[in-house]
């Protein structure tokens, strides 16, 4: 079915490619070129036109043309008037319009040499930024504990106890099911290992060291991490959203001692609590598992344990968790109280305190290990 008035090409073949003669014709504008199956036509028709400046162009017969259908034209001639080209008086105005638009130099984004350089240099700008802030947050919670301290009757109790509920409590069984599979495939891995050598014995020793010195206090300070560090930075950051800190500001209720300080407080508390949960879940997997495995009572395993784990590293594991749980929330309120108002901010500063709190666990785990390199073996 012919439509009324929709724009048409015509080709005539003059013997030669570059010979071709092109007559356009009909109502070049958006409501005749959206009609069905024509915009698809003239497209295929104008894209094997493209890239032939010794076509003539007749453009004369079309009824009515916009800037929709002359760009159509415009961008088919590579971006310039062709040499052989009929055009329509009241055409010009439309064309000369998207030939000056063309023109415009867009500006170019410089790239020097030493941008690598300035790349540097601004982050180790925004890293001793952030270094600034955190020393300064740490001055403001010691300063708020030391309140706390003179003044314990007006203390936040309220606020420590919600958080140890929230950060610890809601954390146990996350950190038991993770622990208790730790415990099993280090048990399956190991009893593999030592049978080769007749060393089965010594599977009490390797959990034990592992999952009491390092697995144990590692495990519940990555995981408390992603789960209560993420929820204090996003409990922060709506708070920021909402205004709700500008709020206790001008209500006088300080940041440090009702936000910050039951945080770090509830953290310091919890993840002990939590590293002694989530070492026995570890040995109890690797109790099942030696079980099964090597056929290894509980009671002697239970029997062996003491023997062949010192006490002083239960302390260093208890000392760590500690260290973790003070670190997460100070990381983890650092974060939280930098986020603009708004949402993009919002989850990049969440994303961003969960990262740097497992970096930073692991650093100080490191560093642990490099202080008591010589105790408790």
């Amino acid at each position: 079915m012919q439509i009324e008035n929709a724009p048409t090409l015509t080709i005539q073949q003059a013997g030669q490619v570059s010979g071709q003669s092109v007559i356009a014709s009909g109502v070049w504008q958006v409501h005749g070129l959206s009609q069905h199956g024509v915009l698809k036509g003239i497209t295929q028709q104008l894209a094997s036109l493209k890239d032939k400046s010794a076509c003539t162009w007749d453009l004369s017969g079309v009824d009515s043309l916009d800037h929709i259908g002359a760009q159509m034209f415009w961008n088919t001639w590579n971006k310039q008037r062709p040499p052989r080209l009929t055009l329509d008086p009241r055409q010009e105005d439309v064309f000369k319009r998207i030939e000056e638009a063309s023109k415009i130099a867009l500006p170019r984004q410089r790239v020097s040499p030493f941008d690598w350089i300035i790349k540097l240099g601004a982050d180790m700008l925004a890293f001793f930024g952030h270094l600034r802030s955190f020393i300064t947050l740490v001055g403001i919670v010691v300063q708020d504990l030391w309140r706390f301290v003179r003044h314990p009757a007006t203390g936040p109790w309220r606020e420590v106890s919600a958080n140890i509920h929230h950060s610890g409590f809601q954390a146990l069984g996350i950190t038991a099911i993770v622990g208790f599979l730790i415990g099993i495939v280090l048990s399956y891995l190991s009893s593999q290992q030592l049978r080769m050598f007749g060393a089965d014995a010594y599977l009490v020793n390797i959990l034990g060291m592992a999952v009491i010195r390092e697995l144990g206090p590692l495990l519940a300070a990555i995981l408390v991490a992603g789960r209560s560090g993420s929820s204090i930075t996003a409990q922060l950051g709506v708070m920021r959203v909402t205004e709700e800190l500008d709020a206790m500001l001008v209500m006088g209720v300080s940041h440090g001692y009702r936000l910050i300080l039951p945080k770090v407080i509830a953290l310091a508390i919890s993840m002990p609590l939590l590293v002694v949960w989530t070492d026995a879940m570890a040995l109890l997997g690797g109790m099942v598992s030696a079980k099964i495995e090597m056929g290894m009572s509980f009671r002697y395993f239970l029997q062996k344990l003491p023997e062949a784990v010192p006490f002083v590293n239960y302390s260093i594991g208890l000392l760590k968790g500690v260290t973790f749980g003070v670190l997460i929330a100070l990381i983890a309120c650092h974060f939280g109280l930098r986020i603009k108002p708004d949402t993009e901010s919002l989850g990049r500063g969440t994303t961003t305190s969960v990262v740097t709190a497992i970096t930073v666990v692991i650093l100080a785990d490191a560093v642990y290990a490099i202080i008591f390199s010589d105790t408790g073996f």
